[in-house]
């Protein structure tokens, strides 16, 4: 079986490129599979996956993050190989509702026992040719995380202490997005300061936000704060904190195979899986039914 694995140096806050890739090759060696492992920086990943595509190999595995594993992702939509992940980025949110380890040899040992399985089929979000594993965000949560990354390259803080930094900032002064969502023959308008599109329905309690169960639904599940200022936002997650906001009139919450969001502005920041991007309106979201491969623990 021929596997390249691909680990983005930079993810983890670094921790990802303390990885040696002779090490790396010796634990798939262990597990009994000769691995080609590049390890590179972030911008490189989609041109290793690429070539490993091309390269007709059985399986690629990607280290790092919920954006490195993105990529990855987008490299193997629609087509035979598998993917396997090496959970080494921050949060790892992707690994952990699928229940991935998180420590590298038993994730290793994961891959090479059911690789000849070919992997589970799992829905992808798209919206306007862009996927996501986990998540798209709207609203006042892109430009938090624009504010976060630069902090976190010139101040050399920790992400944490960076995303709080820049909710300080971006919070007070934040314009709230009008929109207008098309699903399902229906019509929602609405201003609000935070739109949540979930790849398969998520939990929306502080402490199990993002916590999913599975992620074949064939649905993309759409949340939307009935808050229209940063003041109401920060209340929202206030609450959230001992109860799950799908239960309460704070939140529309709506599910679909594809939606579309309209708004005035030609273009607008989306978060995906990490990331930020700046995409054209109107935004066009639908689900990718079984689009990607990838290797899992044994479903209980």
């Amino acid at each position: 079986m021929q596997v390249m694995a691909i680990v983005n140096s930079e993810a983890g806050s670094g921790r990802a490129g303390e990885i040696d890739a002779e090490t790396l090759r010796g634990l798939f060696r262990d597990a009994g599979i000769e691995a080609d492992v590049r390890i590179v920086p972030g911008e490189q990943v989609g041109e290793a996956a690429e070539e490993a595509v091309r390269s007709g190999v059985d399986a690629v595995v990607a280290g790092g993050g919920d954006g490195t594993i993105r990529t990855v992702a987008a490299c193997l939509a629609g087509g035979p190989i598998p993917l396997g992940v090496l959970p080494v980025g921050t949060l790892n949110h992707f690994a952990r509702d699928l229940g991935i380890p998180v420590d590298l040899p038993e994730a290793v040992r994961l891959i090479a026992e059911r690789l000849e399985e070919g992997g589970h089929e799992l829905d992808l979000g798209e919206v306007n040719g862009e996927i996501f594993l986990n998540n798209s965000q709207l609203g006042v949560y892109p430009p938090v995380v624009k504010v976060r990354d630069r902090e976190r390259e010139e101040k050399r803080r920790g992400k944490w202490m960076a995303t709080l930094s820049a909710a300080l900032q971006v919070l007070p002064r934040h314009e709230a997005l009008r929109m207008r969502v098309l699903i399902e023959g229906s019509e929602l308008v609405r201003k609000t300061q935070f739109v949540f599109i979930g790849n398969s329905e998520y939990e929306m309690g502080a402490l199990s936000y993002s916590a999913r169960s599975r992620l074949d639904s064939g649905n993309l599940y759409l949340y939307i704060a009935r808050s229209e200022t940063g003041l109401g936002l920060v209340g929202l997650l206030l609450l959230s904190l001992f109860r799950d906001l799908k239960g309460t009139d704070w939140f529309d919450c709506l599910s679909a195979p594809e939606l579309t969001i309209e708004m005035e502005q030609r273009s607008v920041s989306v978060y995906l899986d990490g990331e930020v991007a700046v995409l054209e309106t109107p935004l066009r979201y639908r689900t990718r039914v079984r689009a990607l491969r990838v290797i899992l623990p044994e479903r209980k």
